[in-house]
């Protein structure tokens, strides 16, 4: 969590992040300004930090941005996606894809998609805290002036460019497809295999 890192990573992760034109638009347009709980995250924080490591641009090869949120109160697939088509008229304007998701709702497809039932999540930070490997389950949020970082496992893992799964909420076809994708990409990554 914020509080428990380093203010040093913290700066450096939002300079790093803010590097990347596409997060930075999006996280300085105020993608839900009724208040509704949000976080960037994921690959096109991490990717954007490995990218910026290894020497390349920070956008280099991120195919998605995930912009989570969570609303309870309304977890139907056709809230969802009216909320994901309004996120990306918003941010039209930018050559890349958004993937929107409600948290709260989760849990209706994981299986399917899947194979492991899951309850349905509390909030952003309880999705966060699922998410599969430690470098990636961080979000970054605000306002253009001020940024918040969730991230549970710490930064350590992302600037060491550590691929570690996050046991036992990751499923290990899952990570071992992460990790073949990313390995192409970036291959200075150092794994942790599975077993």
């Amino acid at each position: 969590m914020i509080s428990k890192l380093p203010h040093s990573q913290i700066d450096k992760l939002i300079e790093i992040v803010i590097k990347n034109p596409y997060n930075k638009q999006i996280l300085n347009g105020n993608p839900f300004p009724d208040g509704e709980p949000w976080y960037l995250g994921a690959g096109c924080v991490c990717q954007s930090v490995w990218n910026y490591l290894s020497g390349k641009n920070p956008e280099d090869g991120i195919s998605d941005y995930d912009l989570i949120y969570y609303n309870a109160t309304d977890i139907s697939k056709e809230k969802e996606a009216r909320e994901e088509s309004r996120i990306n008229r918003i941010f039209s304007s930018l050559p890349i894809k958004i993937e929107v998701v409600n948290q709260a709702r989760v849990h209706t497809w994981y299986e399917l998609d899947f194979g492991k039932k899951i309850d349905q999540l509390e909030s952003c930070e309880d999705a966060i805290n699922q998410w599969p490997t430690t470098a990636t389950s961080i979000g970054v949020k605000g306002d253009g002036s001020k940024y918040c970082v969730y991230a549970p496992f710490g930064l350590d893992d992302l600037f060491g460019m550590i691929v570690r799964p996050n046991k036992p909420s990751a499923i290990k076809w899952v990570y071992e497809k992460k990790v073949e994708k990313w390995t192409k990409i970036w291959p200075n990554l150092k794994v942790i295999p599975w077993d």
